[in-house]
């Protein structure tokens, strides 16, 4: 490495300083100004030299990169599959419809009692559903339209949302129906942007918030104080999910076009008809899940509980179910006017709730 005790700017300084004095000197000493010029000749093509040295070096640290990536990737993950018993008839369909939105319904959450659904959408308004009885139990009219975020606390006493008012509001829940929730909201996360995604950790103390603002943040509940900002992003955070982890301390972020992937086994939506896997023990791309005849994107996917199967949600009002394995598609669910939009599948594993523009919910199994 050529000689970098001055950086950048200290050189760039030093030599004006040094041309300064040289000029001061003209008329007193020539064969002074001509050491100048030498040192200034020879100085001002280090910082170059340095720069060219340290673009080839970042290259080379990138091919070793690329070569230890490609040691992992030794076998396809259909490859492994082909072995394991193909999955038999499937079949799915709606059990539940949940009527009451204006608008499109934009996201929603299971409760942990696996029982009830909160869901919003672009008409203001915040439901939460009995999912057995499909009635409504607790509704909140937001100040804004445009509710792009939902979440039900670990605990079930309390959902939390928020969209263009940039707010994330927390409402505590009670067993009074009739009871004004809007009287005991909590503001508890402000971004200068809309909020576009929450999700509370592992407990109802702390929740996280994504914006189009390009950050992230983990705030705690009761004090309305950040505790940690996530900064990475280029352009606005669509969607954010939590690992799962009993410490909960890990989350994937991401944007249409920039994911970061921080956890285990993730998917990513991309608006090419596809549905990829990536592995990041491996940090690679291990499976990709399309099909010729699907012409449009998806906007949304999850698990089953087992991880074999892959819900996605399609611009086309569809629902595909993916065999994560063998990478085929082993259902298509019909049901939905309108570009489906949100789902989810119950913590137990038994059944999935999908939210789409045409104003409804369906809870499938």
């Amino acid at each position: 490495m050529p000689n970098t005790k001055y950086g950048l700017t200290k050189r760039f300084h030093f030599l004006n300083k040094y041309f300064q004095n040289g000029l001061s000197s003209l008329h007193q000493n020539t064969p002074r100004l001509r050491e100048i010029l030498c040192v200034l000749v020879e100085m001002a093509a280090q910082p170059s030299d340095t720069l060219a040295t340290l673009k080839t070096e970042s290259e080379t640290l990138k091919t070793k990169l690329e070569e230890e990536r490609a040691k992992l990737h030794d076998v396809e993950l259909h490859q492994v599959a082909e072995k394991i018993e193909a999955l038999g008839q499937f079949v799915m369909k709606t059990r539940r419809a949940l009527k009451g939105h204006g608008n499109k319904v934009l996201c929603l959450d299971w409760c942990k009692d696996k029982r009830r659904i909160v869901s919003s959408s672009q008409d203001g308004k915040v439901i939460v559903w009995d999912a057995f009885t499909t009635n409504k139990e607790h509704a909140v009219t937001m100040p804004c339209t445009w509710v792009m975020a939902c979440a039900y606390a670990p605990s079930g006493c309390a959902v939390a949302c928020g969209g263009l008012d940039n707010k994330c509001s927390v409402y505590p829940l009670s067993l009074d129906k009739n009871e004004n929730l809007a009287a005991k909201k909590k503001s508890v996360a402000m971004h200068t942007n809309y909020l576009s995604a929450c999700c509370f950790t592992n407990s109802d103390m702390q929740i996280l918030t994504s914006s189009g603002d390009g950050t992230c943040a983990l705030w705690d509940v009761e004090s309305g104080q950040m505790l940690q900002s996530f900064h990475g992003h280029a352009a606005d955070v669509l969607c954010l999910d939590l690992a799962p982890s009993e410490t909960g301390n890990t989350f994937v972020s991401g944007v249409g076009t920039d994911i970061s992937r921080n956890v285990y086994l993730k998917t990513s939506l991309i608006t090419c008809k596809q549905c990829r896997l990536y592995d990041l023990r491996a940090d690679r791309e291990v499976a990709i899940y399309s099909k010729e005849s699907i012409i449009f994107g998806a906007s949304s996917v999850d698990f089953s509980l087992s991880g074999r199967l892959l819900f996605g949600g399609y611009n086309d009002y569809t629902i595909n179910v993916w065999d994560v394995l063998k990478g085929t598609r082993v259902s298509i669910l019909f049901g939905h006017e309108n570009r489906v939009s949100t789902l989810r599948v119950s913590p137990d594993g038994t059944a999935f709730c999908s939210g789409s523009w045409d104003h409804t919910l369906r809870i499938w199994a």
